[in-house]
């Protein structure tokens, strides 16, 4: 079982991520972790106890700390943890930062169940690709390993007829808004038809991103509006 450790500072987000986790079989979520002193704690604490932390989800905007500094100080820990970075920070720079920290992958909010799982299933291979215990690995093995982090990415391909663009932007819209929306408002605001947008909403609410609710006008059909979580 890969032991997990959670590291973000909204506890919605948190609470999502450890629901996530828990959908994938071989994973099992060690300890939550809300700042950046908190996961050097809970990671240190649990290689102490003869139970190391295997996975770290590491969001990177953390309220104390640079998740990219908490990623440099987990790699201090014997054993170390791998690094997963969550973040919605998009600059190039950060991205290598990310990767000269340690980072083994690095995933971008908002995201989909589907390409959560698409991560750890990857890293799962990831592991598996490399010898177990101690033993000294050979290039075949390094190769072999990489290759799997960086594999093509239509195994993380949208479903047919889903824009990652347009998903992308949608879940900004809701994120951004006060309140719930209709699929109508949501199209109107970034130009798409209100039965494109309603297609996009309703992937999100299947992914568990946002929350459906319905309202019952007085006159007319239920209108289902969508909040992000």
């Amino acid at each position: 079982m890969i032991r997990v450790l959670i590291v973000e500072d909204e506890k919605l987000i948190a609470d999502a991520h450890r629901s996530y986790v828990g959908r994938i079989d071989g994973f099992t979520v060690a300890a939550v972790a809300h700042t950046g002193r908190d996961a050097i704690r809970a990671a240190t604490a649990a290689a102490a106890s003869g139970a190391p932390i295997d996975l770290v989800l590491l969001d990177i905007g953390l309220p104390d700390a640079n998740g990219l500094d908490i990623a440099l100080a987990l790699g201090n820990i014997r054993p170390s943890p791998d690094v997963i970075a969550i973040t919605s920070a998009r600059d190039l720079a950060v991205v290598r930062s990310a990767v000269a920290h340690g980072v083994v992958l690095y995933l971008l909010k908002p995201f989909t169940f589907a390409a959560f799982r698409d991560k750890l299933e990857r890293y799962v291979e990831y592991r598996n690709a490399l010898p177990a215990g101690e033993s000294a690995v050979s290039q075949r093995d390094i190769d072999r390993a990489m290759g799997v982090l960086r594999a093509p990415e239509e195994r993380t391909a949208s479903p047919k007829g889903i824009s990652p663009q347009t998903l992308d932007e949608i879940a900004r819209s809701l994120r951004a808004a006060d309140g719930p929306l209709g699929a109508a408002e949501v199209g109107a605001a970034i130009g798409v038809s209100r039965v494109t947008a309603w297609r996009y909403l309703e992937k999100l609410a299947d992914d568990g991103l946002v929350t459906r609710a319905t309202e019952y006008g007085r006159a007319g059909r239920p209108q289902v509006r969508y909040e992000w979580r």
